[in-house]
């Protein structure tokens, strides 16, 4: 990072079941983020044995990661969350998109963010 320039935070959050993440390229220097993603969902008091939630998370438009669990936690909640450390080259952008899937249980919120190493 350029002697100066305060590091990057990007985030955006929705309780919808697609979030989208654009980190815009960066004239003159390369970059590292720490990229997490989170999904927490409502469970019902009394859940349907066969409950899921569902994350998946694309680097421009590439599947990177994707799992699915039973719905734990009856009357609070429950969540999956992803990490990964990402290099983006001078001028190098990248669109990141978190997409939940929930059987029996209810978007609570879905979180996508990116913070520059210092």
């Amino acid at each position: 990072m350029s002697r100066g320039a305060a590091p990057e935070h990007w985030r955006v959050e929705g309780s919808d079941s697609v979030a989208v993440l654009n980190i815009p390229g960066l004239n003159g220097r390369g970059r590292v983020f720490d990229v997490d993603v989170s999904l927490l969902v409502h469970v019902p008091t009394a859940p349907d044995e066969d409950a899921w939630l569902e994350l998946t998370v694309e680097f421009d438009g590439r599947r990177q990661w994707s799992r699915r669990i039973p719905a734990h936690n009856p009357g609070q909640t429950d969540g999956l969350d992803y990490h990964h450390r990402l290099r983006l080259e001078a001028e190098e952008g990248i669109r990141i998109r978190a997409i939940a899937g929930v059987h029996g249980v209810r978007v609570k919120e879905l979180v996508v963010e990116a913070r520059e190493e210092a």
